[in-house]
């Protein structure tokens, strides 16, 4: 009955119907978009070859909503733009002149977005060649068309789809709800659910397991996803306070103001999984170029299946690594420990400056650990799922990038909904507090 009512509630704020309607409206256009083939193309003929494609294309294929196998305008997705916004993010570690736009508020994100955009388009020729030469290697009889012409269009149409692509998930994000980006993504991900769903059923009741062990999954499956929504919403708060603040153009002195600095068990999100997915495909990738080979058939063995166990242990290492790598990128504690200094906060019962700093790289350090090996953990769960005989299909959202992408995107949707309610006195969808738009959970620095 409350989320009846919840729903009757976010259909009385104008402002919140008119922007989810837009949201669902942009959706269904790039959902249909998604089935729009490339000219000189055979579909049919295509699909036999290219459906159920595992490794890096399937990966792909994931994030572009089954696009990629299907041959669409809309083939490569937003993944351009992620791995061009991830070369910005790099960037902005390593070049002064990215490390002043950040720090430059409205306007220097505004210029990062326009040379997220620029490099957009970079990587999406490179990606859209790279995308032709798949297609001639791998279904080369399903082109109807010359070589040369079908390399030239296809390129200009995938270069026109990913912008395309972009721009509904900025106009999502500004007037929409949620974030654009990582919406697409996740619907993208979800058109594969009823589909793995229907195939585990069918394999239940008509092979092994019934309805029992289809339950037990069920609620497997509803327990991993809980501990993934603790994972992504748990943070350490390190408890600041100012000594001084500026109040109408000079500062004052503030007794007992105190706030927060939070920081996130999973502050890397999904991007070690990511990373650590993607190297596991180079050793299958060479091991392609000797077929001969003992060592290539063993390597190919050994990491060429997804529920192995050297893959999976590989896996586990690399994520572990990666997570603290991408934590450094994200954290850096000497400046946040300028900016407080000169915002007149300490930590209590540490010193200002260079204590400050050490204090807050130990805590990230001791905090990043069991975020890493939890993180660790949902990345091989999938292959746990396939050993007691779920379908692969299935299987991939009991963890790994499915579910983690799946949970974030959706909280930070609700936790957006849940403003709207809050702000025009509703009741919002939990009584407890726990989303973060209840709760404040402090102030970043």
């Amino acid at each position: 009955m409350k989320l009846i009512q919840v729903i009757r509630d976010i259909w009385k704020v104008e402002e919140l119907r008119r922007r989810i309607l837009y949201t669902l409206g942009l959706i269904l256009v790039y959902r249909i978009g998604s089935y729009i083939a490339l000219p000189g193309i055979d579909v049919q003929q295509l699909r036999a070859v290219l459906q159920g494609q595992g490794g890096l294309p399937g990966l792909i294929d994931m994030f572009a909503g089954g696009a990629f196998a299907r041959a669409s305008i809309f083939a490569l997705g937003i993944m351009p733009y992620i791995t061009a916004s991830i070369i910005v993010q790099l960037l902005g570690v390593s070049f002064p002149y990215f490390q002043r736009l950040q720090q430059e508020g409205q306007s220097g994100r505004r210029k990062l977005n326009q040379i997220t955009r620029y490099l957009t388009v970079i990587v999406t020729l490179v990606q859209a060649s790279g995308y032709v030469t798949y297609l001639n290697f791998m279904a080369g009889e399903a082109i109807v068309v010359s070589k040369g012409l079908f390399w030239l269009t296809t390129t200009l149409l995938l270069t026109a789809g990913t912008v395309f692509v972009m721009w509904l998930g900025e106009k999502i994000t500004d007037r929409g709800i949620g974030n654009g980006v990582s919406l697409l993504i996740t619907i993208g991900i979800l058109a594969d659910l009823p589909f793995a769903f229907a195939a585990e059923v069918t394999t239940r009741f008509g092979q092994t397991g019934g309805l029992v062990f289809l339950i037990i999954e069920i609620a497997a499956l509803i327990l991993v996803t809980m501990a993934v929504v603790a994972l992504t919403l748990a943070v350490r708060r390190i408890p600041i306070q100012y000594a001084r603040r500026m109040v109408g153009g000079r500062m004052v002195q503030v007794q007992g103001a105190r706030q927060y600095i939070p920081f996130k068990v999973n502050a890397a999100g999904v991007m070690p999984i990511i990373f650590a997915q993607a190297l596991m495909f180079i050793p299958s990738m060479i091991s392609q170029f000797f077929p001969e080979s003992e060592w290539a058939i063993s390597l190919s063995q050994a990491f060429g299946d997804y529920t192995s166990f050297w893959y999976n242990l590989v896996l586990f290492i690399l994520i572990v690594l990666f997570t603290y790598f991408y934590t450094a990128v994200i954290y850096n504690p000497i400046q946040m420990a300028d900016d407080m200094k000169r915002n007149g906060a300490f930590i209590p019962g540490v010193k200002p400056g260079r204590k400050t700093a050490e204090y807050i790289d130990n805590i990230i350090s001791r905090v990043t650990l069991p975020g890493a090996i939890f993180l660790g953990i949902v990345a091989i769960l999938p292959a746990f799922a396939a050993s007691f005989g779920i379908n692969d299909q299935f299987a991939q959202f009991f963890g790994g990038t499915t579910l983690l992408i799946i949970v974030s995107v959706m909280l930070d949707t609700l936790q957006q909904i849940e403003s709207y309610l809050l702000m025009r006195h509703y009741e919002g969808f939990m009584r407890t507090g726990r989303l973060a738009a209840r709760r404040p959970i402090g102030v970043t620095i």
